[in-house]
């Protein structure tokens, strides 16, 4: 038999309380791990490498950039209009904390 924990022991809370709503979407949180290693990256290169349409990723760029998760610089490059993402430290920090709760909640690998 299990014994009652105690009226005055505290619990921590449950680490999907630490879980970034904004990156239950796979889409947003593949977008903010391929951002979060550099320091900023094309446009294209992202859509690539999150294989989503040009308009999916200018969709989900905006919802991050609400949140000032995500800033977005355009520029040309000769004649040719560029634009690159990068995250801004609001959306490195809940990039790491995301991920750390993930990782409470999934505990050891198996």
């Amino acid at each position: 038999m299990k014994p009652e924990p105690s009226p005055d022991a505290v619990r921590a809370p449950h680490p999907r309380h630490a879980l970034a709503p904004l990156l239950s979407s796979a889409v947003r949180l593949s977008i903010v791990a391929a951002l979060a290693p550099v320091e900023k990256a094309e446009f294209a290169y992202v859509r690539d490498l999150v294989e989503i349409t040009d308009s999916a990723l200018s969709k989900q760029v905006s919802r991050l950039e609400e949140a000032g998760w995500v800033a977005v610089e355009k520029g040309q490059v000769g004649r040719r209009p560029r634009t690159w993402l990068s995250l801004t430290p609001e959306g490195t920090a809940a990039y790491r904390r995301h991920i750390a709760a993930l990782t409470a909640i999934a505990g050891p690998p198996v």
